[in-house]
């Protein structure tokens, strides 16, 4: 909060990345208030992880900007690192070392204080303390998905960028994952921004949805607002729209 004015925690305007001749991300923007859950929703190759690996300062934007808490990510990432973080299935641990010794490396990177403790707490809170022993290599999907999870809460972060969190996971253990986000935004207030396939948890998780195409923002608004839109039963149809048609006018979509 400065000077009594509140800014989004995130602010992409004009947001571009090129690879060669391909445009990934074509000029999009959003921004995401304090405190919600924002989803990114598209196909393969829609731009959504790309997006994310911007947010992250992986990869350089090609043209536009990103503002997070207020301070502009080409200039100042290093200001507000510190206060994210980032959970991917698609990332690994070192399989050779435990997941001790993963959370460990990452707890040191991040300046933890009374790591230890930290460790023990989200061990216990996100139910992974009988492996934490085990190299990470060794375990299930469901257990490993846990492990990311808990590396991307070591810092507490007050902004989660998550890709497909719950991919490839059970339903039991997908429904278990998305349960604790919940817990986790309404208990810390943080705010999650979330790219998924998964029609189920962005309506359940998101109170805002960015629809991509071809690296563009076709569409956005609420899952209820986005459904009732289109003249559709679930998010999933609106989804399915717009991936098969290109479409995206509420007039077209009702008919």
């Amino acid at each position: 909060m400065m000077g009594g004015v509140s800014h989004p925690v995130i602010q992409v305007s004009a947001l571009t990345k090129r690879f060669d001749a391909t445009l990934a991300v074509d000029g999009i923007d959003f921004a995401v208030p304090a405190g919600a859950t924002a989803g990114l929703l598209g196909g393969n190759g829609a731009g959504k992880t790309t997006t994310l690996a911007m947010l992250l300062g992986l990869l350089l934007p090609s043209d536009g900007q990103i503002r997070v808490f207020g301070e502009d990510m080409l200039r100042h990432r290093y200001r507000v690192l510190p206060r994210m973080n980032f959970s991917s299935p698609y990332v690994d641990l070192p399989h050779r070392l435990t997941v001790r010794q993963n959370l460990t490396v990452y707890g040191r990177l991040y300046g933890i204080r009374q790591l230890g403790e930290r460790i023990a707490a989200l061990a216990e809170d996100l139910q992974i303390a009988e492996f934490l022993a085990t190299p990470t290599g060794k375990l299930s999907a469901g257990q490993r998905t846990r492990v990311a999870l808990a590396k991307a809460l070591l810092n507490a972060p007050e902004l989660l960028l998550l890709d497909e969190p719950t991919a490839s996971l059970d339903p039991d253990t997908g429904d278990w994952v998305r349960g604790y986000l919940e817990r986790y935004r309404r208990q810390s207030g943080a705010t999650i921004l979330l790219a998924s396939h998964n029609m189920g948890e962005v309506e359940r998780l998101c109170s805002e949805v960015m629809m991509m195409r071809k690296g563009r923002i076709v569409d956005r608004g609420s899952p209820r607002a986005l459904i009732e839109r289109y003249g559709r039963d679930t998010l999933e149809e609106v989804f399915l729209h717009i991936a098969r048609s290109g479409e995206f006018a509420a007039r077209e979509a009702a008919q």
